[in-house]
């Protein structure tokens, strides 16, 4: 641990309990604690989306209200307060309702808000506004995705050499690099930054204007969500286009894996699971009463010995749907596993999964719709988790899988080969085989995978070897608040080198 308490100020757009599209809103609803539990001082701000007034936590004004330009105009805007379950951590919220009183967070009916640029201008200037009337005394602005891309801009632009902005130093976290925030290139005036960093170096992307790619451009640091992912995204087709700026900052690039919060994600306590908990001390009676209790609730025959494959999430082609759609109404079809599917998504994976359920009520069951609760007790009854994605830059499912003793089966990209080692003769006898998972994306690859883990389930000490491994695995967001912890303090480190 670094000995030197650091202000951080999280500038999100995302934040569980406040607001959640994905996991972004983990990140910067756990860490932030876990950062406050290794003596850290971190502060959250984020839009004051109305979702935001639905979360169960106490929000209060500041009475601080404040006025910043967005173009030739003024915009005026007040602070909220609340904090973080747990009220160590304090979260100030940007209320302008004109802004951000709105259905949806970035889109609504499948179209991003035409105002997205103006809004999050608005925010980032928000941001450092903030700073400075609550007298936060940051001294690293920790902002994530591309809504908050414009702060280190600000910071090297405008703000350079003006106190106290002179002294912060700024991290730039991407989540999914496929987000970048590109805007016409004449909302560059909105931002009011001269226009002579509107260049292919800096705040110019193919003529328009990206706050990603702005955010890269001047942060001190950048980190993306695991290790494999920040090296995928120096090249194309996974940098989308900033694989240039990013091979050109590559020192100062590095990926850490999100962590797990195991207070909602630990079958030790899980309060979901009917009381049919266990650990990797137990698993045994546990799992299986938690696998009879999935087939009971989803209307599947209560066979132990067969296995019961599960996948959750998006039903979209970036999640790896295109190759389960080839494979699996033949093996519905001719082979004894069941298949249990919980999301939504592109239609035609409503249609094919729809229609799979109805010709085999006795292998398949699918929820079109999301339920926390059911995601749980999949997790815990499940004996394979399938996560086939075709780039995924951490992913969480593979790694509460690990959790549950579920063995993963997955694509080696992104987070997913970081956290899954493949079982072969030489991992299982180093004792770090946890899944299964296949190199080339395709058809063939994914099913010699799939193969592989229905094998293995029959051999018994085999598979509760796997699973003993992937439970006693640490996945916490302890490990990966350390690592922040030593990249904020090489961060600060080499900013007060270079100021000497």
């Amino acid at each position: 641990m670094w000995d030197v308490a650091v202000k951080i100020l999280f500038t999100t757009t995302e934040a569980v309990p406040f607001c959640k599209t994905g996991g972004l809103g983990d990140v910067c609803g756990s860490l932030p604690l876990e950062l406050a539990r290794l003596g850290h001082e971190p502060v959250v701000i984020l839009p004051a989306f109305r979702q935001t007034f639905h979360c169960g936590r106490p929000i209060e004004s500041t009475n601080i209200r404040f006025e910043v330009p967005i173009g030739r105009k003024t915009v005026a805007g007040t602070l909220l307060r609340s904090s973080l379950p747990g009220e160590e951590v304090p979260v100030y919220l940007v209320h302008q309702p004109q802004y951000f009183d709105r259905p949806e967070l970035y889109r609504e009916n499948g179209h991003d808000y035409k105002d997205n640029c103006e809004r999050f201008v608005f925010f980032c200037r928000a941001v450092l506004e903030a700073i400075q009337l609550l007298d936060l005394k940051t001294e690293l602005v920790h902002c994530h995705d591309w809504p908050a891309g414009l702060v280190p801009a600000y910071l090297k632009t405008e703000l350079a050499g003006v106190p106290p902005f002179d002294a912060i130093r700024s991290l730039m976290t991407i989540h999914n690099i496929a987000y970048q925030g590109n805007f016409w290139h004449w909302d560059m005036e909105l931002t009011g930054i001269d226009w002579k960093y509107f260049n292919w170096r800096q705040m110019e992307f193919y003529g328009n204007l990206s706050f990603l790619k702005s955010g890269i451009a001047f942060a001190d640091a950048l980190t993306t969500v695991s290790p494999r992912y920040a090296q995928e995204i120096q090249h194309s087709p996974l940098g989308c286009g900033l694989e240039g700026i990013l091979q050109h900052r590559h020192d100062d690039l590095c990926g850490i894996i999100n962590g797990v919060d195991y207070n909602e994600w630990n079958p030790a306590i899980d309060s979901h699971l009917g009381g049919n908990n266990y650990s990797v001390r137990n698993f045994g009676d546990g799992k299986r009463a938690c696998k009879a209790a999935l087939q009971q609730e989803m209307k599947l025959p209560q066979t132990a010995d067969v296995p019961l494959v599960a996948m959750i999430g998006r039903l979209a082609d970036q999640k790896g749907f295109d190759l389960v759609a080839r494979i699996i109404p033949e093996r519905v079809a001719n082979s004894p596993a069941q298949w249990v599917v919980l999301g939504t998504g592109e239609p035609q994976y409503h249609e094919l999964f729809s229609k799979l359920a109805a010709e085999h009520p006795e292998k398949v069951a699918v929820r079109l719709g999301f339920s926390n609760e059911l995601a749980h007790r999949i997790e815990a009854g499940a004996d394979i988790f399938l996560m086939p994605s075709r780039y995924e830059p951490c992913g969480l499912n593979q790694l509460y899988s690990l959790k549950y003793g579920t063995v993963p089966v997955v694509h080696a990209t992104g987070g997913l080969a970081d956290s899954i080692t493949d079982t072969n003769d030489e991992t299982l006898a180093a004792g770090t085989a946890n899944g299964f998972s296949f190199d080339t994306y395709n058809v063939t690859a994914l099913a010699d995978a799939l193969d592989r883990a229905c094998g293995a389930f029959h051999d018994r000490p085999l598979w509760e070897q796997l699973m003993r491994t992937g439970m006693q695995q640490d996945w916490s967001w302890n490990h990966s608040a350390r690592e922040y912890e030593r990249l904020y303090a090489r961060t600060l480190n080499r900013a007060a080198i270079l100021a000497r």
